[in-house]
């Protein structure tokens, strides 16, 4: 049995969920024209606002800082005029892409003559609940903006102060545009604020939960309304018997170091053992060069020994950070045990030149996005053409990989007739 909310939480969620609600409503009737002048004029905001947002950044980061927090979520929090400006393209991107809402997806004539046509709708009321990053601010709230659904916002309490200048600017500029602000809430509050949200499924319609392992299962077990998940983010790279040496070490040292503190990138390599004597040394060199230690199984460790042994552990640690977990495997079959064991299902890689191995690695590895030849850093909305994304779902249903646009929409059924009746 949950516990009663205070009387304070009560009407902070009472007021939320109404506004978002009623702003859902209003956005459903808006034109696509104007919410993406909207969105312009957010970009615009932002930028002109740089200076405010580096000082509410600045904020947030000393208090990190003094909190102890590690070098790869600083990285994550820390805002720069270069990511400012990065946060308006995107939204520019978003707002300059077609609109899903009201786009037919399948369209039909009954014998009957009912024509009926399935249609995308906005979801209503998007709950995001996610780690101290703040373009996810900016993105989620340009996203739901475009596809016409009001969204309330929670980011980690470390970046509340970057979060709510990232809000203004947006919500300033669905003001201008005539829209409802509340289509844009930051929610502040706490955590009992956030319970009593996730019991509001009469007002809320999905809840897309970003962020550390305990939180998003706390949002499982509490909430009364369908969950988004995006679990950890323990991606293999796998070099093939018959992989290019050269492209697996620029793909291994992309997937691992060019940003370590992302879900996308790998936690696990995994090598066949006919390409091991050749290959470990030469990657284990270069992941050293750029300051990544190495941990590695026994096999591994006979032809590179003086790297740290590898635990249990280690293969189900997603470390967001400049460490990489090496196993050498005798066979595909193998590396496909080994990633099925261990991947959390986001993004999975494969290295090689040998069609069919590449094909079938395609077909068995169940994750949400799987690559040949090519990067795990690459499972995004922007690389994707989403122009941005509001996680990256490990669900099966209702959306699966980076979250864009289409997957914040559902649909229905519009069903035209002419005194057609049921027999």
């Amino acid at each position: 049995m949950q516990a009663a909310l205070s009387p304070d939480v009560e009407r902070a969620v009472e007021v939320l969920s109404r506004d978002a609600r009623e702003a859902a409503r209003a956005l459903a009737g808006s034109s696509s024209a104007v919410r993406d002048r909207a969105l312009r004029d957010a970009a615009a905001r932002m930028r002109s606002a740089q200076a405010a947002l580096l000082a509410a950044n600045a904020d947030d980061v000393t208090r990190a800082r003094a909190s102890g927090d590690s070098a790869a979520f600083i990285d994550r929090l820390t805002l720069t005029p270069a990511r400012i400006e990065a946060m308006a393209r995107g939204i520019e991107e978003i707002a300059a892409l077609p609109d899903p809402v009201g786009q037919s997806i399948a369209a039909w004539r009954r014998p009957n003559g009912l024509e009926i046509a399935q249609v995308r709708v906005p979801i209503g009321v998007v709950f995001t609940i996610y780690e101290s990053r703040p373009n996810v601010t900016a993105d989620s709230a340009a996203l739901c903006l475009k596809t016409a659904n009001a969204v309330l916002l929670k980011g980690g309490s470390e970046s509340q102060a970057t979060s709510a200048a990232i809000a203004d600017a947006i919500r300033a500029a669905v003001e201008a545009a005539g829209l409802p602000p509340a289509a844009v809430q930051l929610v502040s509050g706490g955590r009992e604020v956030v319970r009593g949200l996730l019991r509001r499924d009469d007002r809320i319609d999905v809840v897309i939960a970003r962020g550390g392992e305990t939180l998003k299962r706390t949002i499982m077990d509490e909430s009364r309304i369908p969950v988004v998940k995006h679990f950890e983010g323990i991606c293999h790279l796998y070099v093939d018997a018959a992989a290019d040496l050269d492209m697996a070490e620029r793909l291994c040292l992309n997937a691992k170091v060019q940003r370590p503190s992302v879900c996308n990138a790998i936690e696990n390599l995994v090598v066949h053992e006919h390409v091991a004597p050749r290959f470990l040394p030469r990657i284990v060199a270069a992941l050293r060069a750029h300051g990544c230690e190495v941990r590695a199984d026994e096999a591994a460790r006979r032809i590179v020994p003086d790297v740290t042994p590898a635990t249990e552990a280690d293969w189900d640690t997603e470390y967001l950070d400049l460490i990489l977990s090496v196993r050498v495997v005798p066979s595909l079959d193998d590396a496909l045990a080994f990633i099925e064991a261990h991947g959390t299902q986001l993004a999975e890689a494969i290295v090689t030149e040998d069609y069919g191995a590449a094909e079938r690695f395609l077909q068995r590895v169940d994750a949400a996005a799987v690559f040949v030849n090519a990067s795990t850093r690459f499972t995004d909305g922007y690389e994707f053409g989403f122009g941005a994304e509001v996680g990256i779902s490990t669900n099966r249903l209702h959306a699966r990989g980076p979250m864009g646009l289409r997957e914040l929409t559902t649909y229905k059924y519009l069903v035209r007739g002419a005194g057609q009746i049921r027999d």
